[in-house]
């Protein structure tokens, strides 16, 4: 149990693949299903009767419990739009859109069906559950509040049937959870009535709580519903979400609700973890269920979940980790441990502040209102009464992540479960997981969990529908794929045969029914109550004979055995025994004590003892009731004769040695069986093996060959042979036999044999003694080691050092080492020769010396310490004594040769005794030159194989050399006149790095290199396509990047966890693509264990995503007959996986088809066009099929051979009939028709081909360059956008937001008082000011007062339309702490301006100019109220875009001079020349800021500022603008040699054209690609054009003449000589040249037009995020124009314009500096003009008249602008749908505004510069207010005469 609690058991799936013989079994499964043509998005079955019905895309269906069709209902493609509000039938822009299922419920008390669909935002109807075909309810006109599921695809919908009690009546409710799209409520539960009652319609949803929703406009906590469930009077909800918008890791929440609470105050959120860490926090699937018996107690034990009953409900959870699908958890909650934990949160909040011993525990989710929450007390005995909330308690709650309720993780499994069901059999608890590759995986919960098999399905690995359920019997589980469902049994136990592979299954369903000999469930074995009469799988113990009495017996003997069986259940009295041993029967009977006799088989019936064998074992089996096999075992008869088999030198002792008792007979040399009725001295019993006769102790033990040596031994217990004659012999004699002789007492000699051997220095002889009179073996223990002195010491040294107890000498006659008797000459004065030397290893070394040399030869000495000296070439060499080899080999290390000295030589060794030995072979001392590196370049991660060539290379040997390239170790692989290695990873951080130094180093003291010879480049990045292969392999990888020609190996490979890795290398490699086709892998393994890695050199990354999917499955061909027009189907299954048409390969014989089409299921092919010959065969898999020609597909590396065809037969004509009949006709009339139409139409079809191709050319090419500009784009702005979801978008502040809209565009821009916030007050009268402008303040507080203040300003002339804005935007800044209050005066004044325009002006005029204070007011308002929706939404594309378009211009050439891009929309900012330019990659290092270097992509004809520009955004990019150095206060210098070039825009050396100057650029400096620029800052900004100068004549010389240009000189400003000789044709084609480059803007637009679309998607989608605001206005707009009868439809719709997209939107995305910190250039702002116009256009109602003469502008998003007036229309629309925001929740949102940002606004300086306004027109609003009673009777004009005093200083007529 411990084990269990602390560990979670990690279970690998692989453990448990099935061997193939379960397989063949399985096959035999009845297994029913059932495929859907389309995919299957839920799955529901009816309780009573057991249907199943099946919620699929645009279908649903219902089926028989065995899964038969019993009817269908089409429930879609419908007529829909995204934005569509029902009735389609209103809706414009409609297309045919499939319908998702997204909830499926069973209501069983009327017989119906709820079905929820993804069409008309998710309505629901009732089908008939018992013919689905018939629909009982559906009505899409009931509006928004019937709207139930989602049309988001990725919006998951959960629901639960329960009752709704009102006004003293029950209803039927379903209750539905549902996350956010974003054109749904922001509703997350509702309840929805299935009746119509009162007001209330059917699907209405009858719960107005605004609480448990994603907060009125922001979604912050993506809800991923996954489960519902009703308990003990409550409604669970089981989901995942984030905690807040900041962070996007999901977390596992499961929320509760009373059935009974009509306001949703109980619901309250428990966060569960599951796994260490809550590793496993995204939840997948849950099953509730009580637990067996055995959980129970286990859980209860484990101390994790308190004590758990049988009768308690358990959740059981799937999940995995959101960030990492590599693995996934099983998890156990108990719904009371789930209920105690919710009591403590709603406890802690009602109670204690929200605490739990002194710790938050409580979180308040979906408010921002945290401070006023859990501050009631209510005492904890009156809590009962409140349990499920109340109106003045607060809710909804969720418990913070501190206490949330955690587990271990029950089962650990690889890859993603997606399915959990939960069974109990015979107490025990059986998981059924479903995972993503479509399999079922069994395991046994207990105390040790164990995974035991996988349900027998083929799913073609598609991912296991989370609703994963039972039959009604529970004896079957029915699996839903993407497709198919299946309805497999729970268990397979019938379909093992014997009690062992019962035991294997491990099948908590299985045991072995013992007395009926059958694998079953318990309930189905009769007698399974008995002791041992039904023994369960898991517990891994059959019926098993433990022992016999007697144990064994003679082969030659019979008699009665006891066999001992403890698990034998009881054998009742009508039961009979058997046993069987062979073909012989004997009855069985049954002892008192359990165990079972039975007589043993006659020795004739024995089978013979086998050959290396002293026993045979015979089969045993035990029957009961004559077939039933109850036990098996083996009976071993023993045969004392055959013992001496197995060791016949010494046969007594083995005899009585024996296990089987045997004894031995010295008479005749027999082994017996034990007989204690033969006694005697010649009888040797069972373990005497002291008394058996025997020879033993041989000496000598150690004989020479070649010398014949006696030999003696001793002889025991001889008495019984006393004077008979013994020979002895072995193998090595050669089948001789010599007579031993015998000597005094018990010794015996041997006179010896002159042995011969020669395959090792030694080897052991067993001689063997026979009795010369029997023949017979005696035992004998002779044992003697032979040696031979010559082998393995072929010199004197080597013999010499021989042992001395083989008595070795070096014979110098024989010259040879040889027993010392054996040579002829004195051995004893021998000495050994000089010594000789054979080979010198190397033969080369460096000139200093520092490397070893072996020295090969004869007698170099015995001893490491023979050697006394060594020379090379007459210098010393130092001995190398742990390198020694006796005699043969000296290693020493070579010294550094005297340079006077030659250099070559001989070598000398000199050994102990004076003796020298000198070597005929020349040592020589030379100095290795690397000359040169090829390849110049690898990447960073090394494996590059690099060549380095030179001079006297090989010098030393592979072991002396050591290469590095710049630091890093090069591993050498090939040794010789050039050198070869792989380089190691290089860990520096500056790639590309300096071309570095290429060093060899030989041995310890000789150092060469190559400098500046190898550059390391970055490792290389690539995209790749397809993604994913079937297992079988060959699919074509193409992976495209740049820079891979420099790689030198290119490997694709799959690795696989724990199993052989697959491998292919690259079939072609160029430097922009690589391809491999796809490695094959083991198809047995999961394929989520495969991980696919691509190796580049020694660069290894992850291919990701690449997935390998099951090979597919191809059905029989119906079809056999075809003809060369007819179309071969293929159908099957998980084609489309891992393939498509254009890879797939088809043959009809060996003749290729076409592939036309390929879908998931089916494949389409084109016969060949002639019919191959009747022979041709493609590798014919069975001769015996039907004749025809063989159909085979080929996917990659897989082949299947599919069925055979053959063409129809067609009767053939004769040759003269078709001649005559048809050709000839036929050809005439070809003939005379062409004749007489080509000279009509030859010339016309000409010119029109000619036109056509020319068309054809231009617009391929156009969508070319977009296709490319569009992808590098893409490419480019992948950096970006990671900066952007890392939070790096420069937003700014509030203040600086508001500063710049509502101020920068005065006329005083960024230095306004408002934005510097200076006011020019003298210290003494700052409190006195201070305290006069706080009650000007309260003045303007006055609502009288400051609509009289407002109109007495509108009625003078001199208060103009600047005047206006500025004033309006002041007070904005001084009523900003009261937003209400500002909203409350615009409303007034708004209402004023309608009047005015309704009765005596046009009404479409209002709002269109800021020509009233309230127009600017109301932008105003609007830019504060869409702020945060700026930064939460739409902020992001907006930012994008800017982006993009920058990137995009900047891509080609800017005129930094005229402003005129290469690349923009807007026609008069194009430039007209085709500027020749290149790319460059610049290395720029900044001064002061360390030494690495950041790569900058410039053009080499960009000016010396725009470089910096450029630099400046590249080296800065993590700081927004202003933070950034200015262009002015940097240098840049050019360091292309030892001095360094600062590099400016204009100095003397800048060419002269005329009178005209051209400013600077890259190329004019002569800047190569890669060059290294070093950027510095000045302490004093310079002029760019003199930045390099340093006297003042040349800097005057320089701006004498400010006639400069960039890239073209103005058209106005040509030189008069070139206008004078240019013709009036010359002019004419300057013109039209510049119209085709027209076709550019055209290609940025394609290029921009995802990103355009974000943006204005991001804005118009009323599904997304509303402001609170828009709605709120647009529904006052909309309340006030019904009160007019002369405002229709489309005055309304221009309001709306004027009010938001035309006074907000325009501005904003025409300064994105006002949002961003950013700097807007000339010719980005031309673009973002044309987008504004393009937006402006979009929200009129007037048509557009297009043609030719039409603005290049307007032409180009014309086809685009009916979109974007549909999105405007739509939006519009939809917010007239959505719930009203009331003036209350507007309030707390303007409040919530104002208590966040006013404090950080100028608002003292905003009331100042109202007050001039005041004292500028102070007579007249003095006027205006003793002329308004109401100002009277509040005395506001002696308030403002008593401010004018304080502030002005004056004395007034107070």
């Amino acid at each position: 149990m411990a084990s269990w609690v602390s560990l979670p058991l990690l279970l690998f799936l692989l453990v448990f693949c099935l061997s193939a013989s379960h397989g063949q079994e399985e096959n035999r499964i009845p297994i029913l299903d059932f495929t859907s043509e389309t995919p299957i998005n839920n799955v529901v079955q009816d309780h009573q009767t057991g249907r199943i019905y099946l919620g699929a895309i645009n279908t649903i269906f219902q089926l028989g419990p065995s899964l038969n069709l019993e009817a269908r209902a089409e429930t879609g493609p419908k007529e829909d739009a995204r934005t569509c509000t029902p009735p389609a039938s209103a809706c414009q822009d409609t297309k045919p859109m499939p319908n998702l299922n997204k909830l499926l419920l069973v209501h069983p008390s009327n017989g119906s069906l709820i079905v929820c669909g993804s069409r008309y935002r998710g309505i629901c109807s009732l089908l008939n559950v018992t013919n689905v075909k018939q629909e009982l309810y559906y009505s899409d006109s009931k509006g928004e509040r019937t709207y139930v599921a989602s049309i988001e695809d990725n919006v998951n919908v959960v629901g639960v049937m329960s009752t709704y009690a009102k006004d003293g009546h029950n209803f039927n409710v379903f209750l539905v959870g549902k996350g956010y799209g974003s054109l749904d409520s922001t509703k997350l539960i509702s309840t929805r009535i299935l009746q119509d009652y009162r007001e209330w319609v059917v699907f209405e949803s009858i719960i107005e709580a605004s609480t448990v929703q994603t907060t009125p406009f922001v979604p912050k906590y993506l809800h991923d519903f996954r489960h519902a469930f009703k308990e003990d009077g409550f409604v669970y909800f089981l989901f995942s979400r984030t905690l807040d918008g900041t962070d996007n890791k999901n977390l596992t929440f499961v929320s509760r609700l009373c059935e009974d609470d009509q306001h949703y105050y109980s619901h309250t959120e428990l966060q569960l973890n599951c796994g260490p860490q809550n590793r496993y926090n995204k939840v997948q699937a849950a099953y509730v269920a009580s637990p067996g018996k055995e959980l129970a107690q286990v859980m209860t034990e484990s101390g994790l979940y308190e004590k758990v009953d049988t009768w308690d409900k358990i959740l059981f959870m799937v999940a995995n980790p959101d960030d990492d699908g590599t693995d996934s958890a099983l998890c156990m909650y108990p719904l009371n441990l789930i209920n105690k934990r919710l009591v403590e949160i709603i406890t802690a909040c009602y109670s204690d502040s929200g605490k739990i011993d002194g710790n938050a525990a409580v979180d308040i989710p979906y408010s921002s209102k945290t401070d006023e929450f859990c501050t009631s007390k209510i005492a904890r005995d009156t809590l009962e009464k409140f349990k499920c909330g109340a109106d003045f308690l607060p809710s909804p709650l969720a418990s913070k992540p501190e206490f949330a309720l955690k587990t271990d993780a029950v089962v650990i499994s690889k890859g993603l479960l997606t399915a959990v069901a939960i069974a109990v059999e015979s107490d025990h608890t059986i998981a059924f997981l479903g995972n993503h590759q479509g399999e079922v995986i069994k395991a046994h919960l207990s105390t040790t969990i164990d995974v035991y098999n996988k349900s027998p399905v083929d799913t073609m690995g598609e991912q296991v529908n989370k609703n994963l359920f039972f039959d009604l019997s529970h004896s079957h589980l029915y699996i839903t794929t993407e497709k198919k469902i299946t309805k497999v049994p729970v268990q397979t136990c019938h379909l093992k045969t014997d009690c062992k592979s019962c035991m294997e299954l491990r099948d908590p369903y299985c045991g072995w029914c013992v007395l009926e000999g059958r694998c079953t469930r318990r309930s189905e074995c009769r007698r399974a109550e008995e002791k041992n009469g039904w023994l369960w799988s898991p517990m891994q113990q059959c019926v098993k004979i433990l022992s016999f009495y007697p144990p064994n017996l003679s082969c030659k003997k019979t008699q009665q055995v006891e066999i001992n069986i403890p698990s034998l259940p009881t054998i009742g009295s009508s039961d009979r025994l058997r046993c069987d041993f062979i073909s012989v029967q004997s009855e069985g009977t049954m002892s008192e004590s359990g165990q079972v006799t039975c007589a043993l088989p006659h020795p004739a019936a024995i089978p013979p003892t086998p050959e290396d064998q002293d026993f045979v074992a015979v089969p045993l089996k035990i029957f009961v009731n004559e077939s039933v096999e109850l036990a098996t075992s083996e009976f071993k008869f023993y045969n004392c004769a055959a013992t001496v088999k197995k060791a016949e030198n010494t046969p007594c002792m083995s005899c009585v040695a024996s296990q089987w008792g045997c004894q031995w007979n010295t008479h005749d040399h027999t082994c017996s069986d034990m007989n204690d009725t033969v006694v005697g001295l010649n009888i040797i019993k069972h373990r005497q093996g002291g008394r058996c006769p025997q020879f033993e102790n041989p000496d000598p033990v150690l004989i020479s060959v070649g010398i014949k040596t006696a030999i003696g031994f001793e002889g025991i217990n001889l008495d019984l042979y006393k004077g008979r004659p013994f020979t002895i012999g072995t193998e090595l004699m050669r089948n001789m036999e010599e007579e031993v002789i015998p000597e005094a007492g018990p010794f015996y000699t041997f006179s010896g044999f002159n042995f011969s051997f020669d395959k090792s220095q030694e080897t052991n002889v067993l001689f063997y003694v026979k009795d010369k009179k029997s023949g017979k073996k005696m035992d004998s223990t002779l044992n003697v080691t032979l040696y031979n002195c010559s082998m393995g010491r072929e010199d004197c040294s080597l013999c010499k050092n021989a042992h001395p107890k083989y008595s070795c000498v070096w014979c110098a006659k024989q010259k040879a080492c040889v027993y010392n008797k054996l040579c002829t000459s004195d051995p004893y004065d021998t000495t050994c020769p000089d010594p000789q030397i054979t080979d010198i290893i190397p033969r080369y070394g460096p000139m200093r010396g520092g490397i070893s040399i072996t020295i090969r030869g004869s007698n170099l000495g015995i001893h490491e310490e023979n050697i006394k000296s060594i020379s090379v070439v007459g210098e010393p060499c130092i001995h190398q004594k742990d390198k020694y080899s006796v005699s043969t080999s000296v290693v020493c290390e070579i010294s550094p040769l005297n340079p006077l000295n030659t250099h070559w030589g001989q070598v000398e060794v000199e050994v102990e005794g004076g003796k020298r030995g000198t070597s005929s072979i020349y040592f020589t001392y030379r100095d290795p030159i690397p000359h040169e590196v090829q390849p110049a370049s690898g990447i960073k991660a090394g494996g590059t194989l690099i060549t380095i060539t030179g001079t006297n290379l090989n010098t030393g040997s592979k072991e002396d050399v050591q290469v590095t390239v710049g630091g890093v170790d090069c591993t050498v692989e090939q040794f010789g006149e050039a050198i070869t290695c792989r380089t190691g990873p290089y860990r520096a951080e500056n790639v590309p790095s300096g071309l570095v130094t290429v060093t060899v180093k030989y041995g310890k003291s000789t150092i060469t290199s190559i400098p500046r010879a190898f550059r390391f480049l970055e490792n290389p990045m690539w995209l790749h396509h397809p993604k994913g292969s079937f297992v079988c392999g060959g699919r074509n990888i193409v992976v495209t990047g740049q820079g891979f020609n420099i790689i030198q190996t290119a490997i694709m490979k799959v690795n696989l966890t724990g199993g052989p890795a697959s491998v292919e290398k690259a079939t072609s490699h160029n430097d922009t693509v690589i391809q491999f086709l796809s490695p094959a892998v083991n198809r047995s393994y999961e394929s989520q264990l495969f991980k696919a890695y691509l190796l580049l050199d020694n660069f290894e990354k992850e291919l990701t995503p690449f997935d390998y999917h099951p090979n597919p499955y191809f059905n029989d061909l119906p079809k056999k007959v075809i003809t060369e027009t007819s179309i071969i189907i293929v159908t099957g299954r998980g084609f489309s996986k891992a393939m498509t048409a254009k890879e797939a390969q088809a043959f009809v014989g060996d003749v290729s088809c076409q592939v036309n089409t390929l879908q998931d299921d089916k494949l389409f092919l084109d016969p060949p066009p002639t019919p191959p010959s009747a022979g041709s065969k493609r590798h014919r898999r069975d001769l015996s099929l039907e004749p025809g020609l063989d159909l085979v597909i080929k996917f990659g590396n897989g082949e299947w051979l599919v069925g055979s065809v053959h063409y129809e037969r067609k009767y053939e004509v004769p040759l003269y009939i078709i001649i005559p009949a048809v050709i000839v006709p036929m050809l005439l009339i070809i003939a005379i028709s062409v004749y007489c139409y080509r000279r009509k139409s030859q010339q016309a079809e000409r010119e029109y081909e000619k036109v056509k191709h020319q068309l054809e050319n231009l617009e391929e090419s156009v969508r070319d360059r977009c296709k490319k500009e569009f992808t590098d784009l893409m490419i480019e702005m992948e950096d970006h956008t990671n900066d952007l979801n890392e939070g790096r978008i420069p937003f700014l502040d509030y203040k600086t937001y508001t500063d710049r809209v509502f101020f920068l565009p005065s006329k005083d821009g960024a230095n306004d008082v408002m934005i510097t916030g200076k006011l020019d007050i003298p210290e003494s009268r700052r409190a006195t000011v201070t305290q006069a402008l706080n009650q000007f303040s309260n003045l303007l507080n006055s609502k009288t007062f400051l609509i009289n203040f407002i109109r007495t300003l509108e009625g003078r002339p001199d208060f103009n339309a600047r005047a206006k804005v500025y004033f309006a935007s002041l007070l904005t800044v001084a009523l900003h702490g009261k937003l209400e209050y500002y909203t409350d005066i615009m409303r007034t004044l708004l209402l004023q301006l309608m009047e005015e325009y309704v009765h005596s002006k046009n009404p479409k005029l209002m709002l269109r100019r800021s020509e009233t204070v309230v127009e600017r007011m109301l932008c105003n308002w609007m830019s504060i109220c869409l702020y945060q929706f700026l930064k939460d939404s739409a902020g992001e594309p907006l930012y994008k875009l800017f982006r993009a378009i920058k990137h995009q211009i900047e891509k080609g050439p800017v005129d930094a001079r005229v402003k005129k891009a290469k690349y923009t929309l807007n026609d008069t900012g194009l430039l007209g020349d085709d500027v020749e330019y290149c790319v460059l990659t610049l290395q720029v290092l900044v001064q002061g800021e360390g030494p690495d270097v950041t790569p900058v992509k410039v053009l080499n004809c960009d000016t010396i500022s725009q470089v910096k520009e450029k630099i400046i955004e590249q080296v800065y990019k993590n700081l927004p603008y202003s933070l950034r150095p200015k262009v002015d206060s940097v240098t840049l210098e050019w360091r292309p040699g030892s001095t360094g070039q600062i590099l400016s825009d204009l100095d003397l050396t800048s060419q002269k054209e005329g009178r005209w100057k051209r400013i600077n650029t890259l190329a004019h400096y002569n800047v190569r690609d890669n060059a290294t620029l070093v950027l510095s800052k000045v302490l004093h900004t310079q002029h760019n054009y003199d930045q390099n100068q340093e006297n003042h004549e040349e800097r005057n010389a320089l701006l004498e003449d400010d006639k400069v240009f960039h890239l073209v000189r103005p058209a106005d400003e040509l030189d008069e000589i070139k206008s004078k000789r240019g013709s009036m044709k010359d002019k004419s084609m300057t013109k039209a040249i510049t119209e085709i480059y027209l076709t550019r803007l055209f290609s940025v637009k394609g290029t921009l037009q995802q990103f355009v679309d974000d943006f204005f998607r991001s804005v118009l989608c009323s599904g997304a995020v509303v402001p609170p605001a828009v709605k709120y206005f647009f529904d006052f707009l909309d309340e006030q124009a019904l009160k007019h009868d002369n405002v229709d439809e489309e005055t309304i719709h221009i309001w709306k314009t004027n009010s938001l997209p035309l006074r907000f939107w325009v501005n904003i995305l025409k300064n994105p500096h006002f949002i961003f910190d950013v700097h807007v250039t000339e010719v980005v702002d031309a673009s973002l003009s044309v987008i504004a116009q393009t937006f402006m256009d979009a929200c009129t109602k007037s048509e557009h008249k297009l043609s030719r003469d039409s603005p290049s502008n307007k032409l180009l998003y014309a086809k685009e602008i009916s979109t974007y007036k549909k999105m405007v229309d739509d939006y519009y629309k939809g917010i007239r749908q959505m719930v009203s925001v009331s003036d209350q929740d507007m309030n707390t949102h303007l409040a919530e505004v104002s208590r966040s940002h006013t404090d950080k606004l100028n608002i003292q300086v905003a009331l100042h510069q109202l007050y001039q306004y005041a004292s500028k027109y102070y007579d007249g609003i003095i006027a205006s207010l003793d002329d308004d009673p109401a100002a009277q009777s509040k005395q506001l004009t002696l308030r403002l005469q008593q401010i004018a005093a304080a502030l002005e200083n004056k004395v007034t007529d107070l």
